[in-house]
Parts: structure tokens; C-alpha cells; sequence
């Protein structure tokens, strides 16, 4: 039970830009330490000439891999010169093929089982796709009475309905993906499934494998697409996690359900629960997709029938004892506030990360963004919008975040960092990778998704946006490291601060902390729209 957990890096379509992959890789073990493995999906040779000049350098060890890599077989016609044996061998040093099918345990009892190439429902089918029977050969000696599941699904593949009863991929994918390739994750349970081939970063909410009042409860799955190494559109191709193998496992950690899962995409009601292509493309086609929405229905009113709250401005609620954020509280240390408008305020952060480090607060007690009265959210976003314009005009990057847990007033902090220091990509990485490294599981959000469809009033969470507007979600379910926000932002690879992880170990005099707030002012007076109020 006390197993080190494994440290895995997982990959998608490396399509010849094998070097540009360890590159990163080195780069991300040069930052958080040793991984012990790297699984790369989809499509991983080239076959433009560079890229085939460049795999003959590994393949004569003139290059080699900084990992130990296992990669799926061929996706099409072109790439089957790459793989001499389709059971499996080593393609060079320390780049292993896993074969066409089967099941690969490490000396840890890590289990990954896996599935090369496309569908074909022809026979004979093209070498570079598998068949019913390839599936079948793969399912058959692994289920048996006492199979509880795998810790790992490679497939070239999506499954089919993946996102059924889950958060958008982004595009319309119901003509996307394998029905066999559904019927495997089905049936194998993996925790956690990854795939490639369609170019885009998917991290779809952790699904379960039974059936709530009806089956004993079971782990539940987490599917994770990734995109192509180096894509232009900056997708996520890399991901890392720790894990212990499920059979040294503690069981009541294996079925912890998370707040966010939903049901499985996948499940039928019959015996074998085993379905097919019809049968899933019409509970695809019928299903409805949920974009994050993760609430109840509201009861709907009629065109005569009026909410009883309908034009009454929303009163925000009371704090239950002493505030410090609350602008009318005696608590708050008002030297620090430097903007005040209608609904909400700006004050320079205590033990800021940087001078220009602030916080956008609510006038009035509210916990979080999600318990927002509709105006106070337009004036927090006017000054979010007027925030980001001062640190552009500085040369800066706006990192936001928020902290919904053990605080009782919505502190959003706004750090600037200097476009100089690192890329957006970087600092995404830098908290992906530090909060898997803690077993935080950041959830990256569309651009433009509100965070009241995603967590209700009350839930506890951390949310990160960045100057890409880009965002990061994860629902808090325990505990959660109060200081991981200014820990990833004072990290070597970011700010380089790592002194300043902590707001109490910042210390500033009375007179530093004015002297900084009058700084702020005087440069944020040009985008202070409450002065022209």
C-alpha cells in the first residue's frame, strides 16, 4: 500500500518532431525531476525527409531519447516502413513499439493496455487498422471474473460519444471516433484513457463505471486527448501525472468519486453492457451536449409568471464575524486600496509578489466570483479589462487567480509578469505541472466559459486565467495548499521568487506598502474608468 507512485509523461501525435518532443521533455525534467516513463498516441513518425533524417540519427544512436518511450503503430499507409514487427520491438535505444494490441505491465505492476492503428470494419483489413477480431484478441484474456480494470488505454483513436453527458471538445465530434474503441474503454475501465489523432487538447470530467443504487461503486475513468507536438494553435500535446498502480492501491482511494463526475458515456443496461455501432451512433446522435453545465435545471417561468425576486437588486449576504476585504469593515487597511468604484475596489496586495501585485475585490461580503450580483460582475471585469491594459503597457503578462477555500471574501489577484521572463505556454505548463504534482487535477475551461456553469455557490475551488484568456479549473474536494497560486507564479521557471511564496515571509513597513500603493495609482490613473465616473 505504501507503493512510490509512478511519474508518467503521456504524449500525442509526435508526427517526425521527435526532437522538438525531448527537447521538452528534458526541459521538463530539468524543472520537476526524473519521470519514469513517456506513452506517446496517434501518429508518431514523419515522413518528410527532415523528419526521417532525423529518426535515422536515433536509430543509429547518434541521438538518443532522454526517456524511456513506448509508442503506438502505424496510422497510415506511409508509416508502416517505421514498424518491422507488429507483435512489438525496440525501434532504437530506449523507443519501444508495443505492438499492434495487448497489454504491458512494468516491474511495478503498472498496467497499460493498448490498441495501434484505426478502425477497419473490412477483411482483410489494411495493416495499419485493427478489425473486430484485434479487438476481441485484445479483451478476451483480460476479462475474466476477478478483472477489475487496467491503469492505462492507449488507442490511436477517440472513442465513440466520448463527450456524451460531458463537457465540449470544442467541435461538433459526433461523426468523430470508434464505436470498438468505446466498446474497449467500456469494458477494460481503464483510469485513465488517452488518445490523439484529431489534433486538439480534450480533457474530458472523470466518468463512472457503474451504475449509481444499481452496481458496487468502481474507479472511475478520466479520458484526455492531446494534440500534435509543436501545433500552431499552442494545444496541449504533453501531460504528466503520478500514479500508483491499482494493485497496490489503497481501495477506498481507488473509488473516490470526484464532485465533478458524471455518468458513463458509454453505458447500456443490458447484460454484457456490451453495444453496438448502431446503437451508440443513435445514443450519440440523441444526446444532448453539455457544455460545462453541471447544475440542475432552473424551473422555467411562464411569460405571465414573474420570479418573486424580479427587480429586486440582490442584497449581498452578511459576514458571520470580522472581515478584512469588506470596505466598510474596520478590519480592512485601507492604505492599500487604490481604486474604489461603484460595486467593487482595487487594492495593492499584502506581501505582494511584485510592486505592481493587486487584488480586485467586491465592496460588498460576497465569497467568490460564482456569488456575484450581475453588477458586480460588469464592474469586476471593467477592471480586469483595465488591469490587463496597465501590465500590457508595462510589458507584462495579467495572471489571475482566485482561491475559493477557507476564505470567506473573493480575493482575485492579479500579478504582472514581465513578457521577458517566460511564455504564456510556460506558465500553463508550470501550473499543470505543479498541480499534478500535488495530484491537483487543473481542468483547462474554454476561453470563454463562465465559471457559474461550472461550480455552484458554496463549491470550493482554484482558477487560474491567463493574458491568453485561456483558463484552469480544478473543485477543491479536501484539502488544498493555500499558497499554490503564488507558488507556481514564484517558481524558478516563472518569476523566480521562491522566497515570496509566502504573503507573511513578504514584508513590508508601513511607509513601503504606502509608497507602493501611490506608485500603482499614478500608473494605473490613465485606466482608473472610475475616475470618469
Amino acid at each position: 500500500m505504501g507503493e512510490k507512485a509512478l511519474r508518467v509523461l503521456v504524449c500525442g501525435d509526435v508526427e517526425g518532431r521527435i526532437g522538438v518532443l525531448f527537447n521538452r521533455v528534458k526541459t521538463i525534467q530539468k524543472k520537476s525531476g526524473e519521470f519514469d516513463m513517456l506513452l506517446c498516441v496517434g501518429k508518431f513518425f514523419g515522413c518528410s525527409p527532415e523528419a526521417q533524417a532525423e529518426w535515422e540519427e536515433y536509430k543509429t544512436g547518434a541521438k538518443k531519447a532522454p526517456i524511456q518511450t513506448y509508442i503506438l503503430g502505424a496510422t497510415d499507409q506511409e508509416s508502416l516502413k517505421f514498424f518491422p514487427d507488429e507483435d512489438g520491438c525496440e525501434l532504437a535505444e530506449k523507443i519501444i513499439y508495443l505492438g499492434r494490441k495487448g497489454l504491458f505491465t512494468a516491474v511495478s505492476g503498472f498496467q497499460v493496455a493498448y490498441l495501434s492503428g484505426r478502425e477497419s470494419c473490412q477483411e482483410p483489413a489494411p495493416a495499419y487498422c485493427f478489425t473486430p477480431k484485434d479487438v476481441e484478441a485484445l479483451m478476451a484474456p483480460l476479462l475474466s471474473s476477478q478483472y477489475k480494470g487496467i491503469d492505462v488505454l492507449l488507442t490511436s483513436e477517440w472513442p465513440k460519444g466520448i463527450a456524451r453527458y460531458g463537457n465540449s471538445p470544442g467541435f461538433d465530434c459526433h461523426s468523430h471516433g470508434s464505436v470498438s474503441v468505446a466498446n474497449i474503454a467500456q469494458m477494460l475501465k481503464p483510469r485513465y484513457h488517452f488518445a490523439g489523432l484529431e489534433g486538439t487538447y480534450y480533457e474530458r470530467l472523470p466518468y463512472r463505471n457503474h451504475m449509481v443504487l444499481r452496481d458496487t461503486t468502481e474507479h472511475v475513468t478520466r479520458f484526455i486527448a492531446l494534440a500534435s507536438v509543436n501545433n500552431s494553435s499552442k494545444k496541449k500535446y504533453l501531460y504528466a501525472f503520478s500514479i500508483t498502480p491499482m494493485k497496490n492501491i489503497n481501495p477506498e482511494d481507488l473509488l473516490k468519486q470526484p464532485q465533478d463526475v458524471t455518468e458513463n458515456p458509454y453505458k447500456t443496461f443490458g447484460k454484457d453492457g456490451h453495444k453496438g455501432k448502431a446503437a451508440i451512433q443513435a445514443e450519440v446522435d440523441s444526446s444532448p451536449q453539455f457544455f460545462f453545465d453541471l447544475s440542475k435545471q432552473r424551473k422555467r417561468h411562464s411569460k405571465d409568471e414573474k420570479p418573486c425576486h424580479l427587480n429586486k437588486p440582490k442584497r449581498p449576504p452578511q459576514p458571520m464575524g470580522p472581515c478584512w476585504f469588506c470596505l466598510a469593515s474596520p478590519e480592512v487597511e485601507k492604505h492599500l486600496v487604490v481604486s474604489i468604484g461603484t460595486h467593487c475596489y482595487m487594492a495593492v496586495a499584502k506581501g505582494s509578489l511584485t510592486p505592481n501585485h493587486v487584488l480586485i475585490l467586491p465592496i460588498g461580503h460576497y465569497q467568490s466570483v460564482v456569488d456575484l450580483a450581475s453588477e458586480v460582475i460588469e464592474e469586476l471585469e471593467e477592471y480586469k479589462s483595465a488591469v490587463k491594459k496597465l501590465f500590457k503597457s508595462q510589458g507584462s503578462r495579467c495572471i489571475m487567480f482566485e482561491r475559493n477555500y477557507r476564505s470567506q471574501h473573493l480575493q482575485l489577484q492579479a500579478v504582472p509578469v514581465p513578457l521577458t521572463k517566460c511564455t504564456t505556454e510556460d506558465i500553463k505548463e508550470a501550473f499543470i505541472v505543479q498541480a499534478e504534482e500535488k495530484q491537483i487535477e487543473l481542468l483547462q475551461i474554454p476561453e470563454h466559459t463562465d465559471l457559474k456553469q461550472i461550480a455552484q455557490p458554496g463549491t470550493p475551488y482554484f482558477f487560474v486565467e491567463l493574458d491568453t484568456g485561456e483558463k484552469l479549473f480544478h473543485r477543491i474536494s479536501k484539502s488544498f495548499p493555500l499558497q499554490f497560486g503564488r507558488e507556481v507564479l514564484a517558481s524558478e521557471s516563472i518569476l523566480n521568487i521562491p522566497c515570496h511564496t509566502d504573503w507573511r515571509e513578504c514584508r513590508y513597513t508601513r511607509e513601503e506598502e504606502e509608497t507602493l500603493v501611490r506608485n500603482f495609482r499614478d500608473s494605473f490613473k490613465p485606466y482608473d474608468f472610475t475616475l470618469l465616473k
